[in-house]
């Protein structure tokens, strides 16, 4: 009996829509914010998982190893790798695909890397016009790592510098 003399007076007295007028209101007079994308950037979390790299060293040595955690780790099968031994005894990827319609960004493959071979990047502004293209090639992403690489080394110094505090 109580509670149906609640509702009916919560229903003839119309108090939730009282509520969302009141939600309307303070919303009408609080500061808007609008950013005039593309002329304006937000800022990105350190954490933002981009479009995905190949790192050498700084001698210019490819640093992936084809040991293939990367692939195994994919849990999308967006990447594809063959290896084959080098003269010297080393073992090296002759071909190092990702399928960009594939890939979930997930960033397990980094996470899986020895080596820090593969990595995510800050870019964000990638589109892919023409089928085919999607597919990410090794010489692709080392030009991405290449491009990248100063940023990509001093957020991995940063990481190595929290961590040790």
């Amino acid at each position: 009996m109580k509670k149906t003399l609640k509702d009916f007076a919560k229903r003839f007295l119309l108090l939730e829509l009282l509520q969302g007028l009141r939600v309307t209101w303070r919303a009408f007079w609080a500061k808007k914010i609008t950013i005039q994308y593309p002329e304006e950037e937000t800022p990105i979390s350190s954490r933002f998982r981009g479009m995905l790299a190949l790192r050498k060293y700084p001698n210019g040595e490819e640093r992936c190893i084809a040991c293939k955690l990367c692939e195994a780790a994919c849990p999308a099968l967006a990447i594809t790798i063959e290896a084959a031994p080098r003269p010297d005894g080393s073992r090296r990827t002759t071909r190092y695909d990702i399928d960009a319609f594939k890939c979930i960004y997930c960033g397990f493959c980094e996470d899986a890397c020895p080596v820090d071979a593969v990595v995510v990047t800050p870019e964000s502004h990638f589109t892919i016009h023409d089928r085919g293209d999607n597919i990410l090639t090794k010489a692709k992403l080392l030009a991405v790592g290449d491009k990248y690489e100063k940023q990509i080394a001093a957020a991995r110094a940063q990481e190595i510098k929290g961590t040790e505090q």
